[in-house]
């Protein structure tokens, strides 16, 4: 089993940057990748980036350039740096870790752009 506890939504202005993290504990070992999606009022739950446990990454058209998935295995914590926000990156964000054939997800933290 792993846990997953995300911190560091918030309510930002248009241009400005937040920093997500999601603390993993438990067999976190087992772990293949960790992620991130999110989902806006109305809309579908979007991938919003991915990292695997070899350290390659992939980023939506949406946020690419402008967020950052990176991790700190010292302290087995996933981050998403966001910066440049818009508007339309308001929504629940949600880290997620997928093992062989298991999957975790994080409670979510609200994410508010406004303009």
């Amino acid at each position: 089993q792993v846990q997953l506890v995300e911190s560091g939504g918030g309510l930002v202005q248009a241009g400005g940057s937040l920093r997500l993290s999601c603390a993993a504990s438990g067999s976190i070992g087992s772990l293949n990748a960790m992620g991130w999606f999110r989902q806006a009022p109305g809309k579908q739950r979007e991938l919003v980036a991915t990292l695997t446990k070899l350290n390659s990454t992939m980023y939506s058209d949406s946020v690419k350039g402008r967020f950052t998935i990176s991790n700190d295995n010292a302290k087995n914590t996933m981050y998403l740096r966001m910066n440049s926000l818009k508007p339309e990156d308001t929504g629940v964000y949600s880290c997620y870790a997928e093992g062989l054939l298991e999957e975790y997800w994080g409670q979510g933290t609200q994410v508010t752009v406004s303009s």
